[in-house]
């Protein structure tokens, strides 16, 4: 998994707008699923240390298994 990245680069990654991704982020953030560090003004973000983000986590890498 990767470890930290920023919206522009998720939203490159996923062949979406910067808008729709960094919307999606805040989204999880709001649902302690990732959360954010700032480096200036560009935000990283990451995946959180709670049982959510394990669980998303898990479902990703059985999903990329396949």
């Amino acid at each position: 998994m990767c470890g930290q990245m920023n919206p522009s680069d998720i939203a490159e990654r996923l062949k979406v707008n910067y808008q729709l991704a960094l919307g999606h982020l805040e989204l999880l953030e709001k649902e302690t699923v990732v959360q954010h560090r700032l480096s200036g003004r560009i935000k990283y973000f990451r995946f959180a240390n709670t049982v959510k983000a394990q669980a998303t986590m898990k479902l990703l890498e059985i999903w990329e298994k396949k």
